[in-house]
Parts: structure tokens; sequence; C-alpha cells
């Protein structure tokens, strides 16, 4: 399932402005041997994460999906056609970790939880959730992540003429699958976009513009979801807001 997500950011403090007068968040630095881990929180429940990115890395948001056994789950990633850019690895108490970029050239990691399992923070409101990742190839990405996690799809086939495909972990729907067609992808890598849900989708897109950030997609209503917009930071990395309405909006 998902379970985590870390923001890769040019300028940390920039970031911290924005995040926590965007979603209220708060924020524990918590000092590493080479940097600061920030843990993003809600009421003393954690978020999100974020840390000072590489260089000539474009800022960036990634998910991680829990595992059992990371060394199997990314040993059958390898056998699917990924590539395992970083570990598994054991970083302590908290968990162990991979990095890994699919078939497709899209970045994830999986997480070995121990002492933290990752989000706790499941409120209805300045959470994140429904990762998405947006593929030129979505019967191969299908394919891929069917193999690794289990996952199924709704549809179920026809990946090639949906506009938009449901992920189902055991049943739930947890995430999507955007197929990526036409001109407007150009240029576009494929990748990972999370969401994060807010109480007014409008008045957020416009305060992200305030603080800095960009309005990629205007605030467009999903028929029987809610509202949603696609914005940047400052500093360029890409998130999803959503107001969700009707049955949506309390989960």
């Amino acid at each position: 399932s998902f379970c985590w997500a870390e923001l890769a950011t040019s300028d940390p403090e920039a970031a911290k402005k924005f995040y926590t007068s965007m979603f209220g968040w708060s924020y524990k630095d918590n000092p590493m041997p080479n940097g600061v881990y920030t843990v993003y929180q809600v009421d003393g429940n954690d978020a999100a994460a974020m840390y000072q990115g590489q260089p000539g890395v474009p800022p960036n948001w990634q998910p991680f999906f829990a595992t059992t056994d990371v060394d199997a789950s990314a040993g059958k990633a390898k056998e699917l056609g990924a590539e395992i850019v970083m570990g598994p690895m054991d970083i302590g108490p908290p968990g162990s970790m991979a990095v890994v970029k699919d078939p497709q050239g899209v970045f994830f990691s999986l997480w070995q939880g121990k002492e933290n399992i990752g989000l706790t923070h499941g409120g209805p409101l300045n959470r994140v959730l429904w990762p998405e990742v947006a593929t030129p190839d979505p019967a191969g990405a299908a394919a891929f992540y069917s193999g690794l996690f289990g996952w199924t799809t709704k549809p179920a086939s026809g990946y090639d003429t949906a506009e938009y495909v449901e992920l189902s972990n055991q049943g739930e729907s947890f995430g999507g699958m955007l197929p990526m067609r036409g001109d407007m992808w150009k240029g576009i890598p494929p990748h990972w976009l999370l969401y994060v849900t807010v109480a007014d989708c409008n008045e957020r897109a416009e305060h992200a513009k305030s603080l800095g950030g960009s309005i990629c997609v205007p605030p467009r209503d999903i028929p029987n979801v809610g509202r949603f917009s696609l914005l940047g930071d400052p500093q360029g990395a890409r998130i999803c807001i959503i107001q969700m309405t009707g049955q949506h909006a309390a989960a």
C-alpha cells in the first residue's frame, strides 16, 4: 500500500514556508550524517517528509509503497524489468528501503517498516493520498505493478483507449494511472504524482500563487469525486490539491 510521501527539494527552508502555509503543517527537523530529514506533521501525526535533493535533480515528490520484505520486493522488481537505483538498505530502527525505477522510467521507493510504518495523519484535510502514475505505456505499467504488488486495475483491460485507470489493492481503490497521450505530454517524463486534500481548491490554488508557486492546471471538477488543481511549488516540485465532495468528503 501507499505508505509515505517524500519531497526532494533544492531549497528546504523556502519549501518549509510554502508547505506550512499551504497545508497548516508543522515540521520537525531530524539531523542526519549527510543533512537534515524534515518530517511534516499535523496535530503530532506524520504527514510527509522532505530533504535536500541532489544537485541537478529537479525538485520532486515521490511515493513509498509498503512491503513485508524489501529485499524480496527489490529482487522481484528487478526480475520484472525495473532498475534498483539505491539499496536495499537498512536505515536503522525506522526500517529498510530501496529506490526503484520502473521499466517506463518512473521512480518510487519500497519501505519495510520497523518502528516507523509511514504516514499516520489520516484526517480529511491536509492529507497526502492518491498516488497517480503518468505513463506512456499503461499496459506495461499495469503489468509491472500487478506483478510486483498484486494490484488490480479498473478497467482491467483496454489501457490504450482508457482515459484513466484506477489502481486497487486488495479490492480497495487507492490510486490511479494516467495514460500519457497527445502533444500536451511532449517533453514531460513519466512520473508519480501525489494529491493533498484541502477544504477549498480555488482558494488554495490562489494562495499557492501568492506564495510564489504556480498553477499548472487550473481548478477543475472531477465528476462525483471533487475539484482539483495541479500546482508547482516555488522550487518546481509538482503536487495536486483536491477538494473532496459528496461521499468522498469525509473519507
